[in-house]
């Protein structure tokens, strides 16, 4: 939990981190949304503003940018409930974003995603990837780790917090809960 929050305080440019006065990494909303849903990064990737409630404090994961759009497995489309810190940080999202469009202008091409460039195009994986490793870097944590990462932290937290694997697998959309027992948790205790 202390290395979660950490990594959530590192990507909002909050101080602990070495340039804290350089405010919030493209990144962070992105950061908080996998860390407190579970969503996989390529359903992060594809995911459009028509698709998220900030009223209503949900989302609805019903895309990804795999070959097809399709989530993985295709009946891993779920509607779930945004815990307040990810509807803060997708606030401020779009803030970030309503500000770059007025600064790109003419460049700028909507598509309705949540996390884009400064031009409004869909972030590439190894864009992803490379400020991801700026954040866990500035946190201490390294640069081997990947966005992915953030999933199994998720389902490791939540076992540990005590919720059933059933659940668990349900939010993280996965088919089968062996999945999620044998693949994605983690014991954070002995």
């Amino acid at each position: 939990m202390d290395q979660a929050q950490a990594l959530i305080d590192a990507a909002a440019g909050r101080p602990g981190d070495d340039d804290a006065d350089r405010g919030p990494y493209r990144l962070h909303a992105y950061v908080v949304l996998l860390l407190t849903t579970g969503i996989r990064p390529e359903e992060a990737r594809a995911l459009r503003w028509d698709h998220l409630d900030l009223e209503a404090g949900t989302v609805a994961i019903w895309r990804s940018d795999r070959s097809g759009g399709d989530t993985k497995p295709a009946g891993s489309r779920r509607t779930l409930k945004l815990p307040e810190i990810a509807l803060g940080a997708l606030r401020e999202r779009k803030v970030a974003q309503a500000a770059d469009r007025l600064k790109a202008g003419e460049l700028w091409q909507d598509g309705g995603l949540v996390f884009t460039t400064s031009t409004g195009t869909m972030l590439d994986q190894h864009n992803i990837r490379r400020e991801f490793r700026q954040i866990t870097k500035a946190v201490g944590l390294g640069e081997d780790w990947v966005p992915r990462e953030l999933r199994h932290t998720f389902v490791s937290i939540m076992s540990a917090g005590g919720v059933p694997v059933e659940e668990i697998a349900r939010v993280a959309g996965h088919k089968q809960m062996s999945t999620t027992e044998l693949v994605y948790r983690r014991e954070l205790r002995p």
